[in-house]
């Protein structure tokens, strides 16, 4: 799936996506059967948003156990707003991760004792830098760790890169992988075989926890308004398919 594909797809609306048996058939997990406390989450965000697109209902549930979460940010999301005379990519650069601090603030997390780190590699470029993502990630990596990331085969060139590098690392250093669909939402459909539905699994949220995450990605409001006639990076399609009381992995 290239990334022209999901520009010109109109999206997948929810409506339609309810009726999908392989979805209906994903089993429930709740935050804390898949990360047990005690077990390390190493969540691992291609852009400024993607951790909360991803997994902001899990991230939510980590409050208080922020010594056992590593949040990696790959890149500062300037490339988000080619060709913008309003959000230039040196403007973006400072911006997002402005908007990742608001959010995660209201995710109630305490960024004091969060290992958050930026590597500020850069956006769109990263099929390139995969070895050197492989690399910090097997440095960092612990056998018992969940590393969480977006799906090697979502449809955007970053997000699969660093899908295909923490695959890698995680079958070295014997950690569990686990991979979300973004994009994906967006370009497949209910019953899309290119998915790996038998991998599937819905990890249960409450109604605190999609509050919060609501809350959260509303910081991001450089993705979330039109600039002049061009419409929003994130179509409310998606964002829709986003904020339902779970979030989809693939184990």
């Amino acid at each position: 799936m290239s990334e022209n594909l999901i520009q010109s797809s109109t999206g997948t609306p929810w409506a339609d996506w309810q009726h999908s048996a392989h979805l209906a058939r994903a089993s429930w997990i709740a935050p804390q059967q898949l990360c047990p406390p005690g077990r390390r989450l190493v969540l691992v965000a291609p852009h400024p948003d993607d951790e909360i697109l991803m997994a902001g209902g899990l991230l939510a549930s980590f409050k208080g156990r922020e010594q056992e979460l590593v949040l990696i940010s790959v890149t500062d999301g300037e490339g988000s707003h080619p060709h913008s005379t309003q959000w230039t990519e040196h403007r973006l650069r400072r911006q997002r991760p402005l908007e990742s601090r608001h959010a995660l603030q209201q995710l109630e997390l305490d960024l004091n004792t969060l290992d958050w780190r930026r590597l500020n590699l850069k956006d769109g470029a990263l099929p390139r830098d995969e070895a050197f993502l492989v690399n910090h990630l097997n440095q960092l990596l612990k056998p018992d760790d969940l590393l969480l990331t977006t799906w090697r085969n979502d449809g955007h060139c970053d997000h699969e890169a660093v899908g295909r590098a923490a695959a890698q690392a995680a079958l070295a250093r014997k950690a569990q992988l686990a991979e979300v669909p973004v994009w994906a939402w967006h370009w497949a459909t209910p019953d899309d075989p290119r998915l790996p539905w038998p991998r599937a699994h819905r990890i249960q949220l409450g109604e605190a926890l999609v509050a919060r995450k609501r809350q959260a990605l509303a910081a991001h409001a450089s993705q979330l308004q039109p600039d002049g006639d061009t419409p929003a990076v994130l179509p409310q399609r998606l964002l829709d398919c986003l904020l339902q009381p779970f979030e989809l992995v693939f184990l």
